[in-house]
C-alpha cells in the first residue's frame, strides 16, 4: 500500500464520529489549553528515543528556533487533521519528503533514519498517551469511548504517514503494553531530552514580540523555565524516571498536578477567550515589523519596556546581550558583526557549527512557509546544496567536513555566489505565480505575508527579478538587520 493511502480498519463506520475535522476529538482539545504541558512531556518522550533524539539534534531547530518549531508543529498537526483529505494528504507527503532526508548516525554510530517506520510510529504514540495524561493528571480521565476514538484518531494520522498503521497496535487495550514495552526497553536518557529539559527551559529566548523587553524575560524565565522542567519531569513515566536517573524534586508531584489542574480548569474560560492559533500567531509577530496587529499590542511593548527597566533597577541582572539577540538599534540598515550573522542565521541547529543540515533547514522552513510542491521544493533544496559545497569549499580550512564559528569569521566572505543566487531565483518563481517574470505589489505582500507573516508597506507596480534577489542577497551577505527576512530565518 503508498504511503498516503489509509488502511480502511483505521476507518470510522458509516454512521460513527468523524476521525477529522469538527466532531473529532482532536478537535475538541486543539485549543485545550493542556496541550501546552502535553506537547513539551510528548516532545520529550520523542527525544528520549535514540533514533529520534538522534535526528532531533542534528537536524532539528529546537534549540536555536523553539517558537518557529512550535508554531510549525502546531500548523503542521492542524493540517494533518484537516476534514479536507487533500490537505492531509499533501501535509502527508510533505512530512515524508522532510523526513526522508534525514539520516546519519548518533554519537555512538549507531544509524537513524527519520523514516523508520518503528520509529515514526513511536512519535505519534507519545502524541496519544501525552493527551490521553494530560487528562488523567487534570482530574478529567477519558472514559473508554472517547479513548477509544481518540486512538483511532491517531492510528488514521499513522496510515497517513505510512500507508498503514501496523506501527501501533490495533487497539487502546494492546497499546498500554506496547508503550510500557518501549518505554521500559528502549529509551534512554539521550542528548536530545537532556537539552529539552536542562537547557531549552532555561535558556528559552524570547518570541518575537517580546524582544523589547530582554530583562522582564529573562526575569520571568529565571522563574518558569526550572518550573516547568520540574513538572516535565514529574509528569514522564516512572520507569523513564529511574532509568535515567532523572532527580527527584521533593513536591514536583504536586507542583506537576496542580500545573496540570490550572490548566485544565482553563478550558471552562468563555468560548474563545484561549485560542491556540491566535496565540502563536501573536507569538510570532515581529515587534518591528509593519503588521497591523503589531499596534493592537504597542501599548502593552511599551509597559513591558518600562516594567524590565524598573526590574533592572531593582535586581540588576547581567547587561550583556542575550545570545541570539541583536544589538538595539532604530536604523533599518544596520549591520551584524560577523558572529552575530552566524550564530542567528547561518547555525540554524544551533550546535556552534555550520553544515548541511543547517542550510537544510533553512531550505525545510522557506519551503514549509511557502508551500512549495514537490518540483519546486527539489530545485530549493538543490540550490541550498549546491551553495553548501560552495561554502565548505571556501570556509572548511581544516576539512573536518563542517564550518566552524572561528573558521567563517576569519575569512568574513562574500556569500552573494552563483548557488545563493540561485536560491533566492527559486523564491522568485515561487512568488511569481503567474509566470510573468516580474513579482507585482499583490504577489510581494502576498509573499510575506503568508511565509512571514509581515504586512509590507510596498508602492504598487512591479517588482523586478534582480530587485527581488538584490533583497535576499542583502540579506545573507550584507548581515543587515531589520530586513524582510529577518523574521524568517533569524527570529527564535
Amino acid at each position: 500500500m503508498t504511503p498516503g493511502a489509509p488502511r480502511t480498519d483505521t476507518m470510522p463506520p458509516d454512521d460513527g464520529p468523524a476521525l477529522f475535522g469538527p466532531g473529532s476529538e482532536f478537535h475538541v482539545l486543539f485549543d485545550d489549553p493542556r496541550w501546552a504541558l502535553a506537547l513539551v512531556r510528548a516532545t520529550v518522550l520523542e527525544a528520549a528515543h535514540p533514533q529520534v533524539g538522534a535526528a532531533l539534534l542534528d537536524n532539528s531547530t529546537f534549540v536555536t528556533h523553539p517558537w518557529r518549531r512550535l508554531r510549525n508543529t502546531f500548523f503542521s498537526l492542524r493540517r494533518m487533521f484537516s476534514p479536507d483529505p487533500a490537505v492531509r494528504e499533501r501535509e502527508a507527503a510533505r512530512l515524508n519528503r522532510l523526513h526522508a532526508r534525514m539520516s546519519g548516525a548518533d554519537g555512538r554510530g549507531r544509524a537513524y533514519d527519520a523514516m523508520d517506520r518503528a520509529t515514526r510510529a513511536w512519535v505519534v504514540a507519545t502524541l496519544f498517551e501525552s493527551a490521553a495524561t494530560m487528562c488523567r493528571l487534570s482530574g478529567q480521565p477519558l472514559d473508554q469511548e472517547t479513548m477509544e476514538r481518540m486512538y483511532a484518531e491517531y492510528r488514521a494520522f499513522l496510515a497517513l504517514l505510512d500507508g498503514d498503521a501496523d506501527g501501533i497496535p490495533a487497539d487502546v487495550h494492546a497499546f498500554w503494553p506496547y508503550f510500557d514495552r518501549v518505554v521500559a526497553h528502549e529509551l534512554e536518557n539521550t542528548e536530545a531530552a537532556r537539552v529539552i529539559l536542562y537547557r531549552l527551559f532555561d535558556h528559552l529566548p524570547a518570541p518575537a514580540l517580546f524582544d523589547g523587553a530582554p530583562t522582564l524575560w529573562a526575569a520571568g524565565r529565571a522563574v518558569a523555565g526550572p518550573l516547568l522542567g520540574a513538572v516535565t519531569v514529574a509528569s514522564l513515566p516512572e520507569p523513564y524516571r529511574r532509568r535515567a536517573g532523572l532527580p527527584e524534586t521533593p513536591g514536583a508531584e504536586a507542583l506537576m498536578r496542580s500545573a496540570y489542574l490550572a490548566a485544565g480548569l482553563a478550558r471552562f474560560l468563555p468560548p474563545g477567550l484561549l485560542n491556540a492559533e491566535s496565540v502563536i500567531r501573536l507569538l510570532s509577530l515581529d515587534a518591528g515589523g509593519e503588521d497591523p496587529r503589531v499596534r493592537a499590542v504597542a501599548a502593552l511593548g511599551g509597559h513591558l519596556k518600562r516594567a524590565s527597566a524598573l526590574l533592572r533597577l531593582l535586581n540588576p541582572l547581567d547587561d550583556a546581550p542575550v545570545p541570539g539577540s541583536a544589538p538595539a538599534t532604530d536604523a533599518v540598515e544596520a549591520r551584524r558583526s560577523a558572529g552575530d550573522f552566524f550564530r542567528q542565521v547561518l547555525d540554524q541547529t544551533g550546535d556552534g557549527h555550520l553544515d548541511w543540515p543547517d542550510l537544510a533547514a533553512m531550505a525545510r522552513e522557506l519551503a514549509t512557509r511557502l508551500d512549495l510542491d514537490e518540483p519546486q521544493e527539489t530545485r530549493l533544496y538543490d540550490a541550498f546544496a549546491a551553495w553548501w559545497r560552495e561554502l565548505q569549499a571556501a570556509l572548511d580550512t581544516d576539512g573536518d567536513g563542517r564550518v566552524s564559528a572561528d573558521e567563517y569569521a576569519a575569512a568574513v566572505p562574500s556569500l552573494a555566489g552563483p548557488a545563493l543566487i540561485r536560491v533566492a531565483e527559486v523564491l522568485f518563481d515561487a512568488t511569481d505565480r503567474d509566470g510573468s517574470g516580474s513579482i507585482d505589489a499583490d504577489e510581494y505582500r502576498a509573499l510575506f505575508r503568508t511565509a512571514f507573516h509581515r504586512d509590507l508597506d510596498v508602492t504598487e507596480g512591479a517588482y523586478g527579478r534582480s530587485a527581488f534577489v538584490g533583497e535576499f542577497l542583502s540579506f545573507m551577505s550584507a548581515r543587515r538587520t531589520g530586513t524582510p527576512y529577518d523574521p524568517l530565518l533569524a527570529d527564535a
